[in-house]
């Protein structure tokens, strides 16, 4: 699954390379996957898409699993993508696998390969319209301090920070990628109960919030994530496999790498405590 800096940052780049390119073959489903998820029966994208022009794209929320995700409305037909999303040139090498791909009829191709788990969806937009959100998204004003609080105060005293922010899209497009630098940037171990969080500390983590995943997004994504034509995004990640062995720039401690909640987390032993 796409999070949210990258969601921007593949609907953009589609809306400015895609539109107005006619779709001239549909494959999907080509390739199974246990977690490739479809709307209806794949088989019949084909008949929705061939002969249909790209005629825009977005981000958006709330769709999907609840997620984040790519829409690309194809004049009356939208795509809903929630998958890596890469863009192939004429002649160009296309991947061995994969759940969905488009050719276009300049010879180009897009297509979605499932890594982990990711939803491709097609159906029929009557309106020819984008969607509008379906939740709040953390890089829209509906997304303020007294949202973030009614957020804390549905959940368990005892759940982990961790669990608040990344699990159960409780803030789409947040998850256990973009977690480890909003946490650090709030000083905030991932195991800290909620509970234990004070006032101040909850302003703090929802800033972190805000401001990390704009700076994500500004930078064209994550350097741990590709875009559309398979490069690295801007965004240097403090926390990640690629900073393992780098002493944290606040306080020169070597990061930690556990495994918590299904997932590994990236922690700062010395300006993160588990207090």
């Amino acid at each position: 699954m796409i999070e949210l800096p990258e969601t921007h940052v593949l609907a953009n780049q589609i809306q400015r390379t895609l539109v107005g390119k006619k779709i001239v073959r549909v494959q999907a489903d080509t390739y199974p996957h246990k977690f490739a998820w479809y709307s209806g029966d794949p088989q019949e994208y084909s008949a929705m898409l061939e002969g249909k022009t790209v005629t825009s794209s977005g981000a958006r929320v709330g769709f999907a699993c609840g997620g984040s995700c790519v829409v690309i409305l194809c004049e009356d037909a939208l795509l809903t993508i929630t998958t890596p999303i890469k863009y192939h040139r004429a002649g160009g090498k296309l991947p061995a696998k994969h759940q969905l791909l488009l050719k276009f009829d300049d010879a180009s191709y897009m297509s979605c390969t499932v890594q982990m788990w990711g939803s491709m969806f097609c159906a029929f937009a009557e309106d020819r319209r984008l969607p509008e959100d379906r939740a709040a998204s953390p890089l829209s004003d509906a997304f303020d301090e007294a949202y973030f609080e009614k957020l804390r105060r549905s959940v368990a005293p005892v759940m982990s920070v961790k669990a608040f922010l990344a699990t159960e899209q409780r803030i789409p497009g947040l998850g256990n990628g973009v977690l480890q630098d909003i946490l650090w940037n709030a000083q905030l171990h991932p195991k800290r109960r909620m509970e234990s969080i004070t006032d101040a500390e909850m302003h703090a983590l929802f800033e972190s919030v805000i401001n990390t995943l704009q700076a994500m997004t500004e930078q064209g994504g994550r350097d741990t994530e590709k875009d559309l034509f398979g490069h690295p995004g801007g965004y240097k990640t403090i926390l990640s496999k690629l900073t393992l062995s780098c002493p944290c720039p606040r306080c020169g401690s070597l990061p930690i790498r556990q495994s918590f909640l299904g997932g590994n987390v990236y922690f700062c032993p010395g300006c993160q405590p588990n207090i």
